[in-house]
């Protein structure tokens, strides 16, 4: 798949969130101003992207929430961002288009080691950026989250440890370019503690490991909900057909984590 289709919502836009020097997320200028026309969002990424159709997701969210959104995708199985610099889709995607906010999300493994981000993940980002940024729109990673049973074959032995790599992986650049990043693995971490608390089964991984069931993408979309508008998505009513009780730990997992005590209250359709 290459371009997801856009979906056109309702409403009033806010601001979005740039990394501040503790790693957490702080209010910056918006992505997507106070004005009647949608806010535009490209998702740049693979099937981490597209699997569930997380763009058309993140709108369904959005509508429910009173926000005015088209989102669309640039995105192949396994793609990473050195892909996407080489093939130029992102740079015709934004000659095609005005887009407010462009989210980058690099292959799932890549983050994670210390000489591919050197010399991929870090290289390719500051160009996309620098593409981005002259286009006028404004860029935000995909913070994601990590392989169910780690990545043994470059020692990270647990899901911990390479999520911790992730993390690591995309904030060292968020901090270097002073760019925003939506905190996805984050959330998963917060939920997958709880489920272990309770004895449960993790719910987040389709049979791979590696890709998200629907509850793992709406998980993800609840997150981009909360850094794009600064609001919480707790009692948005759309579901995507997820029980009521998962919907509503979902959403308070995204967020506690994203916004902590400073969610805005909202008025839902």
């Amino acid at each position: 798949m290459r371009i997801v289709g856009a979906v056109l919502a309702a409403g009033a836009l806010a601001a979005v969130l740039v990394l501040g020097g503790n790693g957490r997320a702080g209010q910056s200028h918006a992505g997507c101003a106070m004005h009647t026309r949608p806010c535009r969002v490209l998702f740049v990424g693979n099937s981490y992207t597209y699997v569930n159709d997380l763009p058309s997701m993140f709108e369904d969210l959005a509508f429910a929430g009173n926000h005015s959104v088209e989102a669309e995708a640039v995105a192949e199985g396994g793609e990473s961002l050195t892909d996407h610099l080489d093939s130029g889709d992102v740079k015709d995607a934004l000659q095609a288009a005005k887009w407010n906010i462009v989210v980058l999300q690099e292959q799932s493994e890549i983050p994670a080691s210390e000489r591919p981000r050197q010399t991929e993940m870090y290289p390719a980002a500051r160009q996309l950026l620098s593409t981005i940024q002259a286009a006028g729109a404004q860029p935000m990673f995909f913070l994601t989250w990590a392989h169910r049973d780690g990545w043994p074959e470059h020692g990270l032995t647990s899901y911990a440890s390479m999520q911790s790599a992730v993390d690591a992986g995309y904030r060292g650049i968020a901090r270097n370019l002073h760019t925003a990043v939506a905190p996805v693995g984050d959330a998963w971490a917060a939920v997958l503690g709880e489920e272990q608390r309770a004895g449960r089964r993790a719910g987040l991984w389709v049979h791979d490991g590696s890709h998200p069931t629907v509850m793992g993408t709406y998980l993800a979309a609840c997150v981009f909900y909360a850094t794009i508008f600064r609001e919480s998505p707790i009692g948005l009513p759309y579901d995507d057909g997820i029980p009521a009780k998962e919907v509503a730990r979902l959403q308070a997992a995204a967020s506690q984590i994203t916004l902590g005590g400073s969610a805005k209250q909202v008025r839902f359709r």
